[in-house]
């Protein structure tokens, strides 16, 4: 039996799609939103779809890849 280190998404992806990258660019912008405009409402309406968008591509996006990965792994007689 050999051991493998776990495949990473990451490792496919490119350097604006990485983790740094896509928490830096959502607290950029919700940051930008309040810096620019001091609107608690408006703030809050950019941060939903911004932070929909981060949990996706940091939390959902990597785990469901790890699953399909594992599936695949034993699906195919190892």
């Amino acid at each position: 039996m050999t051991s493998q280190k776990p495949i990473s998404v990451w490792q496919y992806k490119p350097w604006w799609c990485q983790p740094w990258s896509i928490l830096l660019t959502g607290t950029t912008i919700i940051s930008g939103s309040w810096l620019l405009f001091h609107k608690v409402w408006l703030t809050i309406l950019v941060s939903i779809p911004l932070l929909t968008w981060m949990g996706f591509f940091l939390l959902i996006y990597p785990k469901a890849y790890m699953e399909m990965i594992r599936e695949q792994g034993t699906g195919n007689g190892e």
